[in-house]
């Protein structure tokens, strides 16, 4: 089975504003061809920038069109609320992990440290050649 990824908000934004090398470019869209979901907060967070001019909004937004949604059910939500209980994690970063975790997902994220003591998640930072972290 092909490994299945979750991308976080901040890698959306480095790609969006084309600030990937061109080999981490030919990484990522390989990842967006194949396994292109988004948390649902992501799409909040990253569609919910005030920054964006009413262009770039709607290229955000289309950008957005291909990827696979991924909503916060029921499961998603009792995930979270165990991975708070836990451990000190922002409720953005505790929705990622706990979808990851739910769906086996690899989270691709450059920030490491936002999801530092979430057992059974693996990351990949897309910068880094020894990017994997159990």
């Amino acid at each position: 089975m092909a490994e299945r990824y979750l991308i976080d908000t901040n890698i959306i934004i480095y790609f969006f504003k084309d600030d990937f090398s061109e080999k981490e470019v030919e990484r990522l869209s390989e990842i967006f061809d194949t396994s292109f979901n988004l948390s649902v907060i992501a799409q909040i967070e990253f569609l919910g920038w005030r920054g964006f001019t009413e262009e770039q909004f709607i290229q955000a937004s289309q950008f957005l069109d291909s990827a696979n949604i991924i909503p916060i059910d029921k499961n998603v939500a009792e995930q979270t609320i165990r991975l708070m209980r836990q451990q000190k994690i922002k409720l953005p970063d505790a929705i990622i992990a706990a979808t990851c975790i739910l769906h086996n997902f690899i989270l691709v994220t450059r920030n490491f440290k936002d999801f530092t003591g979430v057992t059974d998640l693996t990351l990949l930072n897309p910068f880094s050649e020894d990017s994997y972290i159990d």
